[in-house]
């Protein structure tokens, strides 16, 4: 029973995920934290935003400036791009299975789109920090929620080129950047 696991396991073909630590190497399991503190830092700055209050000098004055809508935009447009770019099989990329012809296309194009959601989330993300936060000369205090979302792009940017790269590995020494 045990050969059976180890030719199918829904969990690996579903998720990616190995059953064991012997199953896969450890690099598959490394964008994770990094996806999670990621995360929390831009959270970590919504969450200051939302109890942000005015100065104790002047409390009639309210905070300049919160985290809105606008904000989350550059985030949940990386996710998207991190999203489609991992749900790719790497075999229809390299052209290996022998389908449709037009699947190695169609994996490019989904390809493109991927790096362009990321590629804009991430410009998004410098844009707002510079235009909201830099530019209007808020105090340290505000402009570090500019500052967290730019951090979380540029993190779960690595972070989805870690899991790229691990799970284009056929072997455990077999790490390397080709498409």
């Amino acid at each position: 029973m045990a050969h059976l696991h180890d030719q199918y396991c829904p969990v690996h073909l579903c998720f990616g995920l190995c059953a064991s630590s012997t199953d896969c190497p450890i690099a598959n399991h490394m964008p994770f934290p990094q996806f999670a503190l990621a995360n929390w830092t831009f959270l970590d700055a919504a969450i200051l935003s939302a109890h942000a209050h005015p100065p104790y000098e002047d409390p009639q004055i309210p905070p300049p400036v919160h985290v809105q809508f606008v904000d989350w935009v550059p985030g949940i447009c990386l996710l998207l791009g991190m999203l489609i770019i991992n749900l790719i099989d790497k075999d229809r990329i390299r052209g290996d299975d022998y389908g449709d012809s037009m699947a190695v296309w169609r994996a490019h194009l989904f390809l493109f789109i991927g790096f362009a959601f990321m590629a804009g989330g991430l410009a998004g993300s410098v844009s707002l920090l510079v235009l909201k936060y830099v530019m209007m000369d808020y105090p340290e205090q505000y402009t570090y929620y500019g500052y967290a979302n730019v951090s979380q792009n540029v993190a779960l940017m690595l972070s989805a080129v870690v899991l790229w790269i691990a799970q284009s590995a056929q072997t455990e020494y077999d790490y390397s950047l080709t498409l």
